[in-house]
């Protein structure tokens, strides 16, 4: 073998073990957040960086309309949970029957963003917040998401 092949095999080697070294520390800087659930009729805040949506909060930024169903919440839960176990980005933390927490990663990196739904069934409206863990921008994927997870839920029968 040619030192240059060497040197080029050495080097993939090397840049592989630093990516999942790296990938691995992301998930260590990542721990759950305690502020999460719902609480009064709330969900948290987000928090002042632009990395999260949330139909509770009032400023331009961070505000996102929630879903209107018709119906009973049982079904539009339902639905929702679907819609997340269809996607295998989401893995399902926690279910109850107002409130469903996911986790949802990035393919490569597998940072990981908390996604939060409140069925408000007093006013038949979905409540949510989708809220990165790690970093401060997250280039819109947490609208993204929410807006893409909308759509699916209109338009299911």
């Amino acid at each position: 073998m040619s030192k240059r092949l060497k040197l080029f095999a050495l080097f993939i080697i090397g840049g592989l073990l630093l990516f999942f070294v790296l990938r691995w520390l992301v998930e260590q800087a990542s721990p759950l957040p305690d502020n999460l659930g719902v609480e009064n009729g709330r969900l948290a805040p987000c928090p002042n960086s632009p990395n999260c949506v949330s139909t509770q909060a009032s400023d331009e930024e961070h505000g996102i309309a929630p879903i209107a169903y018709n119906g009973e919440t049982a079904v539009a839960q339902a639905t929702i949970l679907a819609i997340l176990q269809a996607d295998p980005q989401f893995s399902i933390v926690s279910n109850t029957p107002t409130y469903i927490h996911a986790e949802a990663r990035t393919a490569v990196w597998q940072f990981i963003d908390d996604v939060e739904f409140f069925f408000d069934e007093a006013d038949s409206l979905i409540h949510f917040r989708s809220a990165s863990r790690l970093g401060y921008g997250d280039g819109g994927i947490n609208r993204r998401r929410m807006e893409e997870i909308r759509t699916e839920f209109q338009t299911a029968p």
